[in-house]
């Protein structure tokens, strides 16, 4: 049988990480507030635990033997992992702040109100999102959760599904197809639809390619929505989005027709994959509760809750 590892001192390993840097016992225990026999006796208690010596003094200060060069990178690491476990524990006992985002007309306040009354000490804010950011605010840690639509690729990400949105088609007032109780992929067999510089994003929300094989026409490339809406407007395009995004408040020449034959799309709740922060776990639960794709003319931020000015696309 191996012989077992020894149970390092943290205390121990810390002082040693300051003799190491400083060169010298008389400024590392300066530096630590401690006096230098003292230090110098913990630091022969660590070699000891250890089975080797780590320093030897020269006249010229302290040098690092072999061993604990060897040692040094690896006590930095332990200090970093211990502090990182100490705050990550912090935080799911105590949790205190969170960033909430959200993609253009996905209601989040019924949930964040909730939030906020199980836990009326924390900082629970929320920030509107473009179409296209969510995925890069999480894991650039600007955001805690964000609710979206889909697609949105999942890997480093815990993405879980809250509710489905039917499709609809966006068209001008005076179309021709305005005014129908719904429509088909055939029915804008020959419209154009426009393009998002996204590639996941222009074969869901284009349906391209269609059931059938056949390719979507190419509508002009867009990046905001306004240019989305005035195109629509004007008769230039047609375009399939979600039920939930409310044509009456995008644009007042624009009209919704629901969609058939179109799978719904689907709002997620997305968070960073094994983020520890203590009220990812309530939030997701109210959003469950309260987010369900009914009363989403609730948008406000409401009393106390930041929110930004609408930057969203489509």
């Amino acid at each position: 049988m191996s012989e077992l590892a020894p149970d390092l001192d943290l205390r121990l390993v810390r002082y040693f990480t300051v003799v190491a840097e400083h060169r010298h016992f008389g400024r590392a225990a300066e530096a630590l507030h401690i006096t230098q026999p003292f230090l110098s006796r913990q630091i022969r208690g660590l070699e000891r635990q250890l089975g080797a010596r780590l320093l030897d003094r020269t006249p010229h200060g302290t040098r690092l033997t072999e061993a604990g060069e060897v040692f040094l990178p690896r006590a930095k690491a332990l200090l970093r992992s211990s502090a990182q476990a100490a705050a990550a524990t912090r935080a799911a006992a105590h949790p205190s702040k969170i960033m909430i985002g959200h993609t253009l007309n996905v209601p989040v306040v019924p949930a964040v109100r909730e939030l906020r009354h199980q836990h009326p000490d924390a900082d629970v804010r929320v920030v509107q999102l473009a179409w296209n950011e969510p995925r890069a605010a999480l894991l650039e840690r600007r955001v805690d959760a964000a609710v979206c639509r889909l697609p949105l690729r999942d890997d480093g990400l815990h993405v879980t599904v809250l509710y489905d949105e039917p499709r609809v088609l966006l068209v001008a007032r005076d179309h021709r197809l305005a005014g129908k109780e719904h429509v088909t992929l055939d029915d804008i067999g020959d419209e154009a639809l426009p393009r998002l510089p996204d590639a996941a994003w222009n074969a869901y929300w284009r349906i391209d390619p269609r059931p059938d094989g056949s390719r979507a026409p190419d509508g002009p490339l867009v990046e905001a929505p306004e240019e989305k809406f005035e195109l629509i407007a004007a008769r230039q395009a047609v375009a399939i989005v979600s039920a939930g995004l409310r044509a009456e408040t995008l644009h007042p020449d624009v009209t919704s027709i629901p969609l058939e034959g179109a799978e719904p799309s689907q709002v997620v709740l997305a968070t960073r994959a094994g983020d520890n922060n203590g009220l990812l776990a309530p939030f997701l639960k109210a959003a469950r509760i309260h987010l369900t794709g009914s009363g989403s003319a609730d948008f406000g931020a409401g009393p106390g809750v930041a929110r930004t000015p609408p930057t969203g696309r489509l």
